[in-house]
């Protein structure tokens, strides 16, 4: 596991300065987002695609958008204090702590942290958010073991990237959930819908978000893709397959109408329904019919996919 004392001071001292440089560009939120200090960065072929920045937007009522171009980060506000859904990379911390000033909030009122799943790219800027807004951080009890360890675990399909590639800074405060349970900050409720299988502590998060009297469901959906180290084979290990599954069933089965996200924002065309949003003047362009069994279905598609390879490179 890295440290971030030592040898890493320095670098973590210059991704600080580099990202208040990149912020001074966002206006006056980096006055605040300069408050957040970045952990060493994850070096990755995508990752300085995915941590360019991109302009917050207001999803549906309380629902924000404050992510990069590649990974996504929801804020669910209230006037008792804010819920943030994932931290993508270590260097998207100081980014998403701009767009949430940007928006018209404050980080110092984001009272809790949830997470979708433990990779570096969702959770690697988990623990300098957390430092900086002193809050809390809620987590299926698997997800807990890896964001205090700072990496997958040992079950993980992705785990024998190794620790180089895969570790983030160690979060504290970790809160476990149970499935089906809700976790609140002020007025919020979020309900925990644990979906395993591209991490053994995945997780799905849904709420309700209301603009006016017009209140809809909203899921932020985790991966369900079946991706792996080299030479990691889904079927020798038909429990993580079986997981797979389920959680797929657990997806299809959360709401027929309603507002659907996920990790990276391609995967609910962010960009195509913000152009549609601009041509159209339309507010509800993230709604949908039928969106969660269409996710689902595509994850099963490429995990079917996935197991034919396998079989058909078999000795």
């Amino acid at each position: 596991m890295r440290s971030i004392a030592g040898g890493d001071t320095f670098e973590r001292m210059k991704i600080t300065l580099l990202a208040s440089f990149v912020l001074g560009a966002l206006g006056t939120a980096a006055v605040h987002a300069a408050q957040v200090v970045a952990d060493p960065p994850t070096h990755c072929d995508a990752c300085a695609e995915w941590n360019q920045p991109v302009e917050p937007f207001q999803i549906w009522g309380n629902t924000w958008y404050v992510g990069t171009k590649g990974l996504s980060s929801i804020l669910i506000t209230s006037s008792k204090g804010h819920i943030l859904i994932d931290g993508g990379l270590p260097q998207s911390a100081p980014l998403i702590a701009a767009n949430i000033e940007k928006a018209g909030f404050h980080l110092k009122d984001v009272k809790l942290i949830l997470n979708s799943h433990t990779h570096y790219d969702h959770a690697g800027g988990i623990a300098a958010l957390q430092r900086a807004s002193v809050a809390e951080v809620a987590a299926s009890p698997k997800s807990k073991v890896a964001l205090e360890r700072g990496g997958p675990t040992e079950e993980d399909p992705q785990f024998a990237f190794g620790h180089a590639h895969n570790d983030y800074a160690p979060v504290k405060r970790v809160h476990a959930v149970r499935d089906g349970g809700n976790v609140t900050a002020g007025t919020l409720i979020v309900t925990a819908h644990f979906t395993p299988g591209h991490t053994p502590g995945g997780t799905t998060w849904s709420w309700v978000s209301c603009e006016q009297d017009n209140c809809v469901d909203v899921i932020y959906a985790d991966s369900l893709n079946a991706v792996s180290a080299p030479d990691y084979r889904f079927t020798d290990h038909p429990d993580v397959v079986e997981a797979l599954l389920r959680s797929m069933d657990t997806v299809t089965g959360l709401a027929s109408r309603g507002i659907l996200l996920a990790p990276h924002p391609e995967l609910f065309d962010r960009d195509a329904k913000l152009a549609e949003r601009a041509s159209t003047g339309r507010a509800n362009v993230f709604m949908t019919r039928d969106g969660c069994r269409a996710y689902a279905d595509a994850a099963r598609q490429r995990l079917e996919k996935r197991l034919a390879d396998e079989k058909a490179s078999r000795p």
